[in-house]
């Protein structure tokens, strides 16, 4: 654990590794605080989602500073996020695991289009992408869209499918993701005023059970605060996501 005036989840390693790539990419110019301090300060914001006020007034520093540098690691993060052919050649999994969450704000961009109405909420939709592997490891994180837009819109809007597809891996998710093509595997809908058969309830449990990971994965994705319900616009929110993979990737 690192020692902050509460205790942050992270682990030292990643601190390490963030300082490391601060130190990279900035030199050794002068600051007010310290690369770890730099580190230590976009980590508790992205992962406890701290205040700017509380950041500045934990690390002694002015909430001006404190944005200025949460901003920057952010961005340098960011920067090392890979794209989804890039992650599917290096694990080339045996299938992709997709599913969609709405990461909450309680500011509001564009009203509509922020506005889910199947969550009743302000947002941003995030789609996640994960391997069967059973740990819940996050394998890509595309940038958030308006709240409003339909899974299966998002996953289009960022080629998932496509690009799985031109890997060679198959996808599977859950009923919002139904008409996404052959390349996509659904559970069976109830037909109108019928019943599944015997069989295709037990495909529907066995794909229920083989998607578990990814429903990790959104869990995992949430231990991040600020995609519980964030203090900042739906836009800035969008731009959080590639950060985030960068830092699961290395956790």
């Amino acid at each position: 654990m690192v020692p902050y005036p509460a205790a942050l989840d992270a682990p030292h390693a990643l601190v390490e590794w963030v300082t490391m790539l601060i130190v990279t990419r900035e030199g050794d110019r002068r600051c007010k605080l310290s690369p770890s301090g730099r580190a230590l300060i976009a980590l508790v914001y992205l992962r406890r989602h701290d205040t700017l006020a509380q950041l500045a007034a934990g690390l002694q520093v002015s909430v001006g500073t404190a944005h200025a540098y949460v901003t920057t690691v952010v961005r340098h993060l960011a920067d090392q996020a890979p794209g989804l052919l890039k992650v599917l050649r290096e694990t080339d999994p045996d299938y992709a695991l997709v599913d969609g969450t709405l990461a909450e704000c309680d500011r509001v961009g564009d009203g509509r289009a922020d506005y889910s109405s199947k969550h009743k909420r302000h947002g941003v939709n995030v789609q996640v992408v994960t391997d069967p592997a059973g740990g819940g490891g996050i394998l890509w994180l595309p940038p958030a869209l308006p709240g409003r837009t339909h899974d299966l819109t998002a996953a289009r809007t960022h080629r998932i499918i496509r690009i799985c597809e031109r890997q060679g891996v198959p996808v599977l998710a859950d009923m919002a993701y139904l008409g996404a093509g052959d390349w996509v595997t659904t559970v069976k809908r109830r037909p109108p005023n019928g019943e599944l058969t015997p069989t295709e309830r037990t495909v529907n449990r066995a794909l229920s059970v083989a998607r578990a990971p990814v429903e990790r994965g959104v869990a995992r994705l949430k231990s991040w605060r600020i995609f519980r319900h964030a203090r900042c616009s739906p836009t800035r929110l969008t731009a959080v996501a590639a950060p985030i993979l960068t830092l699961e990737r290395q956790r």
